[in-house]
């Protein structure tokens, strides 16, 4: 009985918990297809989940960082959803790839029109973005987030030094280190398509030796069993004709 009800309210405790913690983890966030690495491109996802029982989302109006602009930004088409990128001049151009770049993406905005994000689901908004800033570990986005039903909630809060989460945080784009140019990146694919090639090839030299072995095993096993049999029906044999003497 008291076995039962420790697990009754280690339970109750455990759902409290997750129903606590749901709300507070729903948020919209950006996550990178891979990694998005220092000076590269990447494809990103912005994650929306719907926090309403009552209400769709309608609409997602993300801000990029003036700090560190982009100069190209492509969005993926969403079904049902329309899709409007929103272009401003620099106050300091960029030179991307020898050329300079006197206007970025300020801001992306996908509005609803035959879908909406229902309550207790999601949606992902793909965008391919580069080049990444060198100089940051991160970018910060600020999203705005519409229901049907009017409500706006601003997704626009910085995470402070303290690394206490705010009541509606903004999405942040984590950065990797830059791992070389695609020059680089594709000799070094050479070389571990090569060395694959090479250990696949002293693989298959082990396997095939080791299956020649295993079959010179076999053939002389097979062969003492042979012997023994033999041995035993001659000393069956002898030991019958002893009985009948």
């Amino acid at each position: 009985m008291n076995v039962s009800r420790i697990a009754v309210v280690g339970g109750i405790a455990a759902s409290t918990v997750l129903l606590l913690a749901g709300p507070a983890s729903a948020h919209v966030s950006v996550q990178p297809q891979g990694e998005a690495a220092q000076g590269g491109y990447a494809t990103i996802n912005f994650k929306v989940p719907n926090e309403r029982d009552d209400a769709s989302t309608v609409k997602l109006e993300v801000s990029f960082p003036t700090d560190h602009p982009l100069s190209s930004v492509s969005p993926q088409a969403v079904p049902g959803w329309k899709i409007e990128v929103t272009r401003s001049k620099l106050d300091k151009p960029l030179e991307v790839h020898g050329n300079k770049v006197e206007e970025a993406v300020s801001k992306v905005t996908w509005t609803a029109e035959s879908g909406k994000i229902a309550p207790g689901y999601f949606q992902q908004f793909p965008l391919s973005v580069g080049q990444l800033p060198e100089d940051t570990d991160q970018l910060v986005f600020k999203a705005l987030q519409t229901y049907d039903n009017k409500e706006v909630v601003r997704w626009i809060e910085e995470t402070p030094a303290s690394g206490e989460e705010p009541e509606n945080p903004a999405p942040v784009l984590a950065l990797t280190a830059a791992s070389g140019d695609a020059h680089g990146a594709a000799a070094s694919d050479d070389k571990s398509t090569g060395s694959t090639a090479e250990k696949a090839s002293g693989t298959e030299r082990t396997t095939t030796a080791a299956a020649s072995s295993s079959d010179d095993t076999a053939r002389v096993l097979g062969v003492i069993g042979i012997v023994i049999g033999v041995a035993g029906v001659a000393f069956g044999v002898l030991a019958g004709r002893r009985r009948a003497v």
